[in-house]
């Protein structure tokens, strides 16, 4: 027997009239931040809904929270009149609720029948599964879907594409009274994209209630009837789609730009000089398309875009750590294309990656061992000089200003921003000259927030190349000289003076156009 969470009776409730479901003062936080913060929702009947907001937003937690993934903090969820302070992801399938993720969620050595019936296959009278029974099943669901697909064929065979279409039908194998859909278009092509809004009208007429997320604001006006506004943990506001221009649901979500403890002078020396590093047409397909830019010296670029566009894809790619289908990397007329990381570091290439805990630093060994890792690829001795790596790496230590009592103290014992303090330092003492920033300041406070730009500054008016990753619009725009903003694995502006801004940046990043 299915064992549900506690529920309480809603007296007197009107809610079957038109809501199906309610989130009333949901709250969820985590260690120094709150994702949500009182947050009403309600879903109606039979409507398409669109939940938007700048990464960061809390729109991933709180479908979380519906789909039982997440426990709120406080609040409550109202399904049909009935209350539940929280759900599990099993009661949550039970009630109707069902997900279709950004990322598929298959198993890939199984069949797309398998898939689709996975958690109820159908079975002979002897126990075991009936195969012909459920890829018969699968064959009139997926015809009634418009999906032409075989079901007999294994996950591994189809394209990212196909994969999509099987995770939106294996949400159809139940019976679904609730769908959140999280960036289902998310590289579909134009053929996957009539199907999946074919299927959503469909079923909508049909009574099939529908939480759509994307940072596609053209679909939501395609296919939704109400579009809800979140902002940093809060809700903004809901409208109804024709009653509210595109542009408006931009500027709701970027609200009061926070100032900025930081602003950079930026760089006018170099506005006019050549570009010294050149990222040629480099490409992967489904994961990077067609990217090309340049840098100068003393310049800071930054690569802004909404999560999934690509950038830290790119990066990798730059830095020889994935592979490509095409790109070089061209520094002061010379090709530095690395065939891997040891390469890219002989090179003149640093990489400081997004989680540096996992990929950046050995937590368990001292400070100066990690400040000295990467200059070992450049060395050309066979043997270590233990005294004067201690010195060397103490002085870059203090020039940075790693608050540290001896750098002999082990890397897990110092705050965020003084690890990637020493990040910082090993790139710097391995002589790069390309610095590649991933999500510079994630995790840091405010205060070591500023040391890290003034580093950065200092580092460009060194001459350094610097290429600095980042999904904090108002860090890109005080730290940056000039602006990418890719989309979708492309690169579709670069924003340069009057035009850095941030409804701008996220215009790009959305696909909006200036008139809409």
């Amino acid at each position: 027997m299915r064992v549900f969470p506690a529920r309480v009776p809603v007296r007197g409730c009107q809610l079957a009239a038109e809501s199906i479901l309610r989130a009333e003062r949901i709250s969820k936080s985590y260690p120094g931040v709150q994702a949500l913060s009182d947050v009403d929702f309600d879903l109606r009947y039979g409507e398409v809904q669109a939940l938007v907001g700048q990464n960061g937003a809390g729109k991933s937690t709180f479908i979380e929270i519906i789909a039982g993934s997440l426990r709120p903090d406080s609040g409550s969820i109202i399904l049909e009149g009935t209350t539940y302070p929280s759900l599990d992801p099993s009661s949550s399938i039970e009630l109707g609720i069902q997900t279709v993720h950004q990322d598929n969620q298959l198993v890939e050595e199984l069949s797309v029948a398998e898939n689709i019936y996975l958690y109820d296959l159908p079975k002979t009278r002897f126990g075991l599964i009936n195969y012909s029974d459920c890829e018969k099943a699968a064959d009139a669901l997926l015809e009634e879907l418009g999906i032409a697909m075989p079901s007999s064929v294994k996950i591994a065979k189809l394209t990212f594409i196909e994969k999509k279409l099987v995770s939106i039908a294996k949400a159809f194998s139940r019976k679904a009274k609730i769908l959140i859909l999280d960036e289902p278009t998310a590289s579909l092509d134009a053929g996957g994209i009539h199907i999946l809004f074919d299927i959503i009208r469909r079923n909508a007429k049909k009574g099939l209630s529908v939480i759509y997320i994307s940072h596609n604001l053209g679909e939501i006006f395609e296919v939704c009837d109400r579009v809800t506004v979140f902002k940093d943990g809060l809700k903004v506001a809901t409208h109804g789609v024709k009653e509210i221009p595109m542009g408006d649901i931009v500027r709701e979500m970027i609200g009061k730009s926070s100032d900025s403890l930081y602003k950079r002078q930026q760089s006018s020396a170099q506005a006019g000089g050549k570009p010294a590093l050149e990222v040629i047409d480099y490409f992967k397909e489904n994961v990077v398309d067609h990217v090309s830019f340049s840098v100068r010296r003393g310049e800071i670029f930054g690569l802004g875009g909404l999560v999934g566009a690509g950038r830290t894809e790119l990066a990798r790619m730059i830095f020889g750590l994935d592979p490509k289908d095409s790109g070089r990397l061209v520094l002061e007329g010379e090709d530095v294309t690395p065939k891997n990381p040891f390469d890219a570091i002989q090179k003149g290439i640093g990489y400081l990656t997004e989680d540096r805990k996992s990929d950046g630093l050995i937590l368990g060994r001292p400070i100066y061992e990690n400040i000295s890792l990467a200059r070992f690829a450049t060395s050309n001795t066979l043997l270590m000089n233990l005294q004067e790596e201690r010195k060397d790496t103490g002085d870059i230590s203090n020039k940075l200003s790693v608050k540290t009592p001896s750098i002999a103290q082990l890397v897990i014992n110092l705050s965020g921003g003084n690890q990637q303090k020493v990040v910082m330092a090993k790139w710097l003492f391995a002589g790069s000259e390309v610095l590649v920033f991933d999500e510079p300041t994630v995790g840091v406070d405010v205060g070591a927030k500023s040391e890290i730009y003034r580093m950065m500054e200092d580092l460009a008016k060194q001459g350094k190349i610097i290429i600095m990753i980042s999904s904090d619009n108002p860090e890109l725009i005080a730290v940056s000289d000039r602006i990418g903003v890719m989309r979708y694995k492309q690169l579709v502006a670069v924003l340069e003076g009057d035009h850095i801004t941030e409804e701008n940046i996220l215009r790009y990043s959305m696909g909006v156009d200036e008139g809409e």
